[in-house]
């Protein structure tokens, strides 16, 4: 059954809300390593360099196909605080029907790129073979991607964010389960990874639907709720699109750094790579809070409450602002350490790379607490419908900070990485600027709206 997330405590609702999506984000991460950590164990560079592109894209994807289903969580949780059921039945049907469209259009398209995607990748002539294997079989395997994540975003605007979580737990087990088999087992490398990862989530997708065949919702779907609504539809784009638009723009942007890295030789490219995997861990509870503000505050909007919604939007920046403050200061007396879990220190220029990373964690994790700030602000702004507010904010800081900094950085000091890990949360901040004037216009908006 639906849960309403409109009353009681705002705080205890904040974290039980978010905590399941916390968990969520770690077991995806941990999803995403178990490919490339088991490949290493039993074959080549060339293997493991093949997965770690595909993965790439592959994360890419998911991202932007996340990003979308956005649309879905805020229209539904608005419908339920509203309490309209037939509302919500209509916006779940026109979900399913609009993402699998897509995704079959999708798949279409991408296996016809497959080439194409791997040279603009300028992947290594060693990995060539098993990169075009490990897309071609995730491409294939897209409909059940898609299938998993338009499952969970309806199940978080119903007000439920356990049962995604155990859906998840249940595709990373089957996971890592299924590449021990087919790459340990069967060897069969890169193809063998790929058929882990969509069999995995196919398994996922199975395990949903037998959970809502069983489970009583409250909400009773017909086949007219899975006819195209155009107001349905244009709603779900409007939400959905600049935020999958927004995710896409950000993985360019990490690939774009990554280069300009790259350009600087084998041990700084090591260590920007190293404290990327680091600061993705690190995030997880800022990309817990843009979710569980997006959510929350959609049903206390539908519900007319909002002073509710901006109070679950204060509770998550202080949630957010501890767990930067937190890292910070951690990061400030042992970058070092944490760098090294990642290095062989036997291995020759390990001594560097953990020097490097250290220079660079210490000045990339204050987007920790910069970005956790307008995560959650673009999880409110989106609520409300206004998701192309966090659009128009991340490509302000991508295009005039984040690249041009790294860029400038990584040439005028060359000793250090200290200003170019400085780059991202300068931008991040930038943003946090334009989110607190949108909010303040918007508080204005509704006090003159109704007539305070």
């Amino acid at each position: 059954m639906e849960k309403n997330l409109t009353t009681g405590s705002v705080f205890k609702t904040v974290v039980q809300f978010s905590f399941p999506y916390l968990l969520s984000y770690f077991l995806q991460t941990l999803y995403g390593m178990a490919d490339l950590f088991i490949i290493g164990q039993f074959n080549g560079v060339g293997s493991t360099t093949a997965v770690s592109i595909g993965s790439q894209i592959m994360h890419m994807l998911t991202v932007m196909i996340v990003g979308l289903a956005m649309g879905a969580t805020v229209m539904i949780g608005r419908a339920i605080g509203a309490n309209k059921l037939e509302q919500a039945a209509r916006t779940i049907g026109n979900t399913v029907t609009l993402f699998m469209i897509l995704s079959i259009l999708l798949t279409a398209g991408l296996l016809l790129a497959v080439e194409p995607i791997t040279a603009v990748m300028s992947t290594p002539a060693e990995a060539v073979s098993g990169t075009i294997s490990y897309l071609t079989i995730c491409f294939i395997g897209i409909p059940f991607i898609t299938a998993y994540n338009i499952i969970s975003s309806i199940f978080r605007g119903m007000g439920d964010s356990k049962s995604p979580m155990y859906f998840i737990a249940v595709a990373c087990a089957a996971n890592i389960a299924l590449d021990f088999f087919f790459i340990g087992v069967c060897r069969l490398d890169a193809a063998g990874a790929a058929l882990g990862t969509t069999l995995s989530q196919t398994i996922s997708v199975f395990v949903s639907l037998a959970v809502i065949a069983k489970r009583k919702t409250g909400i009773s779907l017909t086949k007219q709720d899975f006819k195209p609504h155009v107001e349905t539809m244009q709603g779900l784009l409007k939400i959905g699109l600049p935020v999958a638009l927004q995710e896409g723009f950000i993985q360019i942007s990490f690939i774009i750094i990554t280069i300009i890295a790259n350009k600087r030789g084998l041990n700084d490219a090591a260590a920007v790579g190293i404290v990327e995997k680091l600061i993705g861990i690190m995030f997880l509870i800022p990309s817990s809070m843009l979710s569980t503000v997006s959510a929350l505050a959609s049903q206390n909007i539908g519900a007319e409450k909002h002073e509710r919604a901006r109070l679950t939007l204060r509770y998550a920046i202080l949630i957010a602002v501890t767990w930067g403050i937190a890292a910070i200061l951690v990061m400030q007396i042992a970058a070092e350490p944490f760098v090294s879990l990642f290095v062989d220190e036997a291995k020759p220029g390990s001594l560097e790379v953990i020097h490097l990373g250290g220079q660079y964690m210490r000045g990339y994790v204050w987007d920790c607490l910069f970005a956790g700030i307008n995560f959650s602000f673009s999880g409110y702004f989106c609520a409300y419908g206004l998701s192309l507010v966090p659009f128009i904010h991340n490509s302000i800081s991508i295009i005039l900070v984040r690249i041009p900094l790294s860029y400038l950085a990584s040439k005028y000091f060359m000793n250090t990485l200290f200003p170019m890990g400085l780059a991202s949360p300068t931008g991040s901040l930038l943003s946090v600027f334009i989110c607190v004037g949108v909010f303040v216009w918007l508080r204005k908006k509704q006090r003159v709206k109704s007539g305070g």
